[in-house]
Formats: C-alpha cells, structure tokens, sequence
C-alpha cells in the first residue's frame, strides 16, 4: 500500500538515504537511530518524494538480514524512486 503523507508523530526519524540506484529500484539506507526488520512500515520523504512501504526483505554486505541497527547501512528495494538524502521514518502501526 503506498500513500502520499506528511511525517506524524507517530512515526520516528531512523535514518536517510545515501545513494539510489535506479535501474534495480534499490536505495541504501543509513540507520542513524533506533533499528528496523523485515515487516516494519517505513516512510521515505524528501523534497520530491513521499510515500510509506512495508519491508519485505533487505541487504547487509549482500547478505539478506531481518534486522538492522543504528550504525548498520543496508540496502532495500523501494516501490518509488528515491533521492539522496531522503529522510526514512519507522511508522508505529
């Protein structure tokens, strides 16, 4: 499900995003606080984008992980394309 929205408060800013790469609809996202796994809801919003996806699956070092921490960079294929420096919200459901 893919809604266009404006950050809440129920959601928390974990991280942004540092490159994206186009052709395999795929961006690589800092966490910068708190942490993430498999079925959370996130929110990608920045000057052009916005929207929410659930995470399906994600990348460390090319390896799938369930989980991800502050300090970890993964990668996550995205439903819309994003844009350096986007912010990433953990949405409380």
């Amino acid at each position: 499900m893919i809604t266009e929205k404006k950050q809440t408060e129920r959601e928390e800013e974990i991280g942004k995003i540092s490159h994206y790469y186009d052709k395999i609809g795929v961006a690589i996202i800092e966490i910068k606080k708190g942490g993430l796994a498999v079925g959370d809801l996130i929110h990608l919003q920045g000057s052009a984008d916005d929207f929410e996806q659930k995470v399906e699956s994600m990348e460390i070092e090319h390896s799938e992980v369930l989980e991800a921490k502050k300090g970890d960079v993964i990668g996550l294929k995205v439903e819309q394309k994003v844009h350096e420096g986007d912010k990433v919200y953990k949405v409380q459901e």
